[in-house]
């Protein structure tokens, strides 16, 4: 129980865990201080691989803009399994830091993106002809992310380049199908929080299409992303609510949840990415979400240890 800390210090203490280089956090995470404030809550910045942090002394640790992770992914899921209580959970971390989680949901039925694997030291032979995403299965922040038409000549040679640089990391590479429905539809990310009964719908929003050619490589963490309010369809809901069913020790465990969405071929929607690490949640795109991820950090700090 989380008790004999709180009444030691009359409230209870929220690490809304960062990386260094988002030491007072991301902006939209900075929304939720106030209302948590409001609700008796202490909750301060804390960066994750700081050697100094008493992680013992906070009642919960919700993860939020850890960014810097994506090259260090065995020390970050080693840094989960540490710290006490952690939302989203150590194995949830584990799960859902490695994008072969898709092969599992997509063996689950779960519509998701056609991908092929490549493995370290593997070849992997371009296509003549198609749009294709190529990508590491470890990422954050669309890092190290490119599109590539393969019917061009260089854009071919510079595929083989990067899944060769990838490979050469030691780095398991992803290869998907450019899904070209996004360059009209964008991309839509519905959010999910914790309420007493489970995981809530809360907002959604679309992103504006992002990859324009191969990969040039990022300045800072992540690209800045086109986000505008969408209203969910019933479909989107249905793939997000099907996606979440199939989540390792089910949805119980998660404080939050963000399902990336795009229109396949045929108009359904189809999932991209299954986000329950350290999502941006964009509480600012919705009246009302900063009070509700107040309120679902206020339900994990009731639940029993």
């Amino acid at each position: 129980m989380i008790d004999h800390q709180q009444s030691a210090r009359g409230e209870p203490r929220v690490a809304l865990v960062t990386c260094t280089e988002l030491s007072d956090l991301d902006p939209d995470d900075r929304l939720v201080l106030a209302p948590l404030a409001a609700r008796g809550i202490a909750a301060e910045a804390v960066v994750w691989d700081d050697p100094a942090v008493d992680w013992p002394a906070y009642d919960l640790a919700v993860l939020r803009s850890p960014w810097d992770y994506a090259l260090r992914r065995d020390e970050f899921v080693g840094w989960a399994r540490t710290v006490p209580a952690l939302a989203n959970p150590a194995e949830v971390v584990r799960w859902n830091t490695d994008k072969r989680y898709l092969a599992e949901l997509s063996a689950a039925d779960v519509p998701t993106v056609p991908t092929a694997w490549v493995a370290p030291g593997e070849s992997w032979v371009a296509a003549r002809s198609g749009e294709y995403v190529v990508k590491p299965a470890v990422s954050a922040g669309s890092q190290d992310t490119g599109r590539y038409d393969l019917a061009d000549p260089e854009h071919r040679e510079l595929a083989v380049a990067h899944v060769r640089r990838l490979s050469d990391a030691g780095r398991l590479t992803m290869v998907q199908p450019y899904l070209h429905a996004v360059d009209t539809a964008g991309e839509t990310a519905l959010l999910f929080l914790a309420g007493p009964d489970g995981l809530r719908f809360s907002h959604a929003i679309r992103k504006g299409p992002m990859l324009t050619g191969p990969d040039l490589g990022v300045e800072g963490l992540y690209k800045v992303e086109e986000i505008s309010v969408r209203t969910a369809a019933p479909a989107q809901l249905a793939v997000a609510e099907q996606a979440l069913a199939a989540v390792p020790g089910g949805t119980g465990q998660l404080l939050y949840a963000r399902v990336d969405l795009i229109p396949g071929p045929d108009g359904s929607p189809v999932l991209v990415e299954l986000e329950l690490t350290e999502p941006s949640l964009f509480i600012g795109y919705a009246d009302g979400a900063p009070d509700r991820l107040a309120d679902a950090i206020a339900t994990h700090l009731a639940r029993p240890a």
